[in-house]
């Protein structure tokens, strides 16, 4: 199975200055990417990095996790995008980012992208995020479009995050234009209800699950977090609970149960089952600070 993620890897930075922090690397959808290949898949990641050695580093990092990165474009004047994170008491964080010139937004003007974009719209699964259309205008959004449509046409799945954030987007005007444009093409939806009530109100989940089932997906699973997730296939409706497990660090969480969530799918299993495996990844998750945790910590949870 061909499994391509489309997003931004970034090196990430904690701590605060005088002390020394860790240096690692996150993004949502690469996040979902290391995941998914620790669940025993091997995704491709595409997206567009440096020629610098951070760039290098990073590269070797992701193909030592089993992910392929012959997707991964290298552009000659840009460099890795960078966020610095800090956690608070009861593990909540916050970023800062810098990311502006980063090689991943440059990508649709790099001359390799349309073989990309081709090779992308052959995949048996395809995951993207709301992030990753914030990092382009409307015409490479558009293209992405048609690349998702290749991939629904010929049986696979699209699927979709709509990670919503703030920062990325000149007003939630434009962000929900970009998500509603999308999200005809989507057919696994995994929005988070917290990003939703940002940009439609405070809603229910399943208010939430209805209009995901209207733009044309054909499953939909609701991230509530404390509070589980809601699952709905449109014929069945089932809310799906975690357990309280007092955070670390919240990073990731949600991105851990996006690939617990499509792996299992992927294996066979049930809506239901799928849900309580992204759970069991995202409450592992975050027992450990940054968005990606030791490998060590993971490595008994399979579909």
């Amino acid at each position: 199975m061909k499994i391509v993620t489309f997003g931004e890897g970034m090196i990430e930075i904690a701590g605060r200055i005088g002390q020394n922090g860790p240096i690692a690397c996150g993004g949502d959808v690469l996040n979902v990417t290391v995941a998914l290949a620790r669940l025993g898949l091997a995704p491709a990641f595409l997206t567009a990095l440096g020629t610098d050695a951070w760039s290098d580093d990073l590269v070797g990092l992701w193909r030592d996790e089993g992910i392929d990165v012959s997707m991964i474009a290298r552009h000659p004047d840009r460099v890795p995008g960078l966020y610095g994170i800090r956690v608070d008491a009861q593990g909540e964080r916050s970023f800062t980012y810098w990311r502006d010139r980063s090689a991943a937004r440059a990508l649709f003007d790099m001359p390799e992208s349309a073989a990309l974009l081709e090779r992308a719209a052959d995949a048996d699964v395809l995951f993207l995020s709301g992030i990753t259309l914030s990092l382009y205008d409307a015409t490479a959004r558009a293209r992405l479009g048609q690349v998702a449509d290749t991939v629904r046409e010929r049986g696979g799945i699209v699927a979709f995050d709509g990670n919503y954030r703030p920062r990325g987007w000149t007003d939630a005007g434009a962000a929900r234009a970009a998500f509603e444009d999308f999200a005809g093409h989507v057919t696994l939806a995994l929005p988070t209800a917290g990003d939703e009530a940002m940009l439609y109100g405070d809603e229910t989940p399943d208010v939430i699950a209805r209009r995901w089932h209207g733009a044309g997906a054909g499953e939909v699973a609701v991230k509530l977090g404390a509070d589980g997730a809601l699952v709905s296939t449109g014929a069945a409706t089932t809310r799906v609970p975690t357990v309280a497990i007092a955070p670390i660090d919240t990073s990731g969480a949600g991105d851990a149960f996006d690939a617990g969530y499509l792996a299992a799918r992927l294996a066979g299993q049930p809506p239901m089952e799928a849900a309580r495996l992204g759970h069991r990844l995202a409450g592992e998750t975050i027992r450990h600070p940054g968005a990606i945790p030791p490998r060590a910590a993971v490595a008994d949870i399979r579909p």
